[in-house]
């Protein structure tokens, strides 16, 4: 009794600053905050009491833990949305999903020392969540809200920056020439060409009478199409303009353009309503004010790039870039794609400068990207997963290309690691003769790998079954990837060994301890986020892409694409994504800010730098990846 009047005394005068402390009451209204207090009752368990199980039927109160620790055990078997064992931590809450639906906990909450938690009845609870917006949204979609936190706190570290320039995050509608300069596709070419001199304009837009695009015109055309044309000026300008121009709607954002940008190597985005007419142009000067960094440059450096010398100060601009980028808020998913883009329009070069030097004329071939380059996943850290596809007119021949295009790699893959993709410690690179081959070797290979799952072979797959084409004819890489799903989706006992195999390793989270921080000798206190985190997701994301016949290697892609297949609900699938998001960005993070000069960083965190909210997201990432895996088990029936 004294306990609990103690606990009286306290959380009339401290719950306020308290709540302050902890998501997502630290960004709720005075008004949600004093209801609250109010409302809620602190209460005192000794260290081993039950605070909550299913046997005590509908749950009556929201927890929110004070001080001290609690263990939350599932009861029964484990299913795809519980935890086996889990601690909680004070400022986490529980057991939200049963207070919501009015059910009984799955769990059984056990206090694991003294412990103090304020208890909320369930009508107050529901009350709450519909007069507070951030208590709502933080109910139905916990792990967002905390993340949007986490990157709100990695914005105000760079406050100054984000507040001399509007943000990548800005949508299209109010970034560009909101009255771009357009023309009917009959316009004569001199009719338009005056019109784009007197509005001192470098582009014009061709669009019917329903102003839908059809075309754009620029100045970099009027070489090309119309001067070394010889194109007579009373021609309409439907042919000299370029056709099928790239198109955004306007709630895309500034980050969009510019990775559109990136990929195809174009200098206008034209911005659309709902239904498709036009209502504006971005160009790259537009994301070059916004930014106050030289996209434009990096991209003309890259592509105009007559040696290696001048692709290692890109290769260090991309860097910065992004690392702009990532202190804006850009999240995780979008960051890799746009480094991945980068780094592409980067290799490509080197290859290009390379062909110089070797005559392929007449041969189809393709350079192959795997791993993280594959999945267009790649961070700060990254080395060189290539290889090389080609098409041998008959087999004799294969033996002697092979020799010619090996030459060829080994110059390029030396490149790459001066431009600051160092070479593979495994050798999975195009100027080993293993991964050099014909197009019917790659298929035998992948068959082989499939039709006898040993160990070697299921981390080959890992590897190489994450491909895609970054140069020459995709086609080959096509094929490739139509042989590699026909073989996996018949033969189920090789999706079964590779799920057995993406369980060995489980997120580190500790049944008492937030975390597992010994699983690497030689890193006592830390824990490889790659090894232990984005590696799961990436496992399970393979996996259920092969199983469900997902042509996409990204790992988000395959995820969101074979849960529609797998008929897996939004919430539970967006909640998985959403943890890899958190753990890719503190990958990012930390390569950067860990970095030495010279030297990219590594994946080795220690959990106690972490502030206490990305400690929590962290925490809760690495249950989604426990979860996933979870429905993985039983999928395939591994035990």
């Amino acid at each position: 009794m004294a306990l609990r009047q103690q606990g009286s005394r306290r959380v009339a005068g401290s719950t306020q600053g308290f709540l302050k402390l902890h998501a997502p009451f630290n960004k709720m209204a005075a008004e949600a905050l004093q209801f609250f207090a109010d409302k809620a009752k602190l209460t005192f368990y000794a260290a081993g009491s039950e605070i909550i199980g299913p046997d005590a039927g509908n749950v009556r109160y929201f927890y929110l833990i004070e001080s001290g620790k609690v263990q939350a055990r599932q009861a029964g078997e484990v299913t795809v949305t519980e935890y086996s064992v889990l601690s909680l931590n004070p400022g986490e809450s529980f057991p939200i999903g049963a207070v919501t639906a009015g059910r009984p906990s799955t769990n059984v909450y056990t206090a694991v020392e003294d412990t103090f938690c304020y208890q909320l009845p369930a009508e107050d609870f529901l009350t709450l969540m519909a007069t507070s917006r951030e208590f709502n949204l933080f109910c139905t979609q916990y792990i967002a809200s905390l993340l949007n936190q986490s990157r709100l706190q990695l914005q105000q570290q760079f406050a100054q920056r984000a507040s001399e320039q509007q943000t990548l995050n800005s949508p299209l509608a109010g970034i560009g020439s909101r009255s771009p300069v357009t023309v009917a596709p009959e316009t004569p070419l001199r009719t338009a060409l005056e019109g784009m001199s007197k509005a001192h304009v470098g582009s014009l837009v061709i669009a019917g009478e329903d102003r839908k695009p059809v075309g754009v015109f620029t100045r970099s055309d009027l070489l090309d199409r119309v001067v070394l044309a010889d194109l007579p000026h009373d021609a309409p300008i439907s042919a000299a303009m370029s056709p099928t121009p790239f198109m955004l709607e306007e709630h895309a954002t500034a980050y969009d353009a510019m990775l559109a940008m990136a990929t195809n190597g174009i200098r206008h985005v034209l911005v659309t309503d709902a239904e498709g007419r036009l209502t504006g142009v971005v160009s790259e000067r537009d994301l070059f004010a916004l930014q106050r960094v030289g996209l434009r440059q990096i991209r003309q450096t890259i592509e105009s790039a007559e040696n290696v010398e001048a692709l290692q100060q890109s290769a260090a601009d991309v860097r910065q870039l992004s690392f702009n980028m990532l202190a804006q808020g850009i999240g995780a998913e979008q960051l890799t794609q746009f480094i991945s883009a980068l780094n592409d329009a980067l290799t490509r070069r080197v290859i290009q400068l390379n062909l110089n030097n070797h005559n392929f004329d007449g041969i189809e071939w393709a350079w192959l990207a795997f791993g993280s380059e594959g999945r267009d996943e790649q961070t700060f850290s990254t080395d060189q997963d290539n290889g090389i596809v080609f098409a041998a007119p008959e087999a004799a021949a294969v033996d002697g290309l092979r020799q010619r295009f090996l030459a060829f790699a080994l110059d390029v893959n030396k490149d790459l690691d001066r431009c600051g993709f160092p070479l593979c410690k495994g050798n999975i690179m195009a100027s080993n003769p293993q991964w050099c081959l014909s197009l019917d070797e790659w298929k035998e290979q992948f068959s082989q790998w499939i039709r006898v799952p040993q160990p070697e072979a299921l981390l080959n797959a890992t590897i190489f079954f994450d491909f895609r084409a970054l140069f020459g004819k995709a086609e080959l890489a096509d094929a490739m990837r139509r042989h590699l799903l026909v073989q996996t989706s018949s033969n189920p006992m090789f999706l079964r060994a590779m799920a057995h195999n993406a369980l060995d390793v489980e997120p580190p989270l500790g049944k008492i301890r937030d975390f597992l921080t010994d699983l690497e000798p030689d890193q006592p206190g830390k824990i490889d986020l790659k090894k232990y985190g984005s590696r799961i997701f990436v496992d399970v994301a393979r996996i259920y892409a092969l199983a469900t016949g997902v042509h996409n290697t990204n790992s988000v892609q395959r995820l969101r694409l074979a849960s529609k297949r797998l008929s897996i609900r939004d919430e539970e699938i967006n909640a998985v994504l959403e943890g890899l998001d958190f753990i890719q960005l503190l990958r990012l993070r930390h390569q950067y800010l860990e970095g030495e000069p010279g030297r990219q960083g590594d994946n080795l965190i220690n959990p106690d730098n972490l502030n206490e909210l990305d400690r929590r997201i962290l925490k809760e990432s690495f249950r989604q990846a426990r979860k996933i895996q979870t429905r993985l088990k039983l999928d395939y029936q591994v035990h």
